[in-house]
């Protein structure tokens, strides 16, 4: 919850985020009920059988916000089953304002870095050879 109060999102946003009313909850806007709804469902791995939450949550996205928050939801997913697995504690409560100062992205840099992946981005991708594919011959 740590890391959530460091970015912006109040106690009564965080106590509504982790119930099962969020939907009905007034503390979140639409593009936020639609966040933590996508979340969920890519977390329970029931975001490809759904098609009816992707219509939901792609109203209020644009393509680029929703690979961003799909990727954000398995990045995180990831991370918590793999602090989990080793017995770590995600987040200290104290550590709030030590995230803080660590979220900050000079906007200036991450254009810089992107701009570098695009001017290196190779016109063509070699074709996978068989093995890559689980195909011996």
């Amino acid at each position: 919850m740590a890391l959530g109060q460091a970015t912006g999102i109040t106690q009564e946003q965080l106590e509504v985020i982790v119930s099962d009313d969020y939907m009905d909850s007034s503390a979140l806007s639409s593009r936020e009920k639609a966040a933590v709804l996508w979340a969920e469902h890519v977390t329970r791995n029931t975001a490809r059988e759904r098609d009816d939450i992707f219509e939901t949550v792609r109203k209020e996205f644009t393509e680029t916000e929703l690979i961003e928050i799909t990727m954000m939801s398995c990045l995180f997913n990831s991370w918590n089953r793999f602090m989990d697995s080793l017995h770590i504690p995600v987040e200290e409560p104290g550590e709030v304002d030590k995230i803080r100062t660590s979220i900050y992205l000079d906007p200036a840099l991450v254009k810089g870095y992107m701009q570098e992946m695009i001017d290196h981005w190779p016109e063509e991708f070699p074709e996978p050879d068989g093995q890559a594919l689980g195909n011996s011959r």
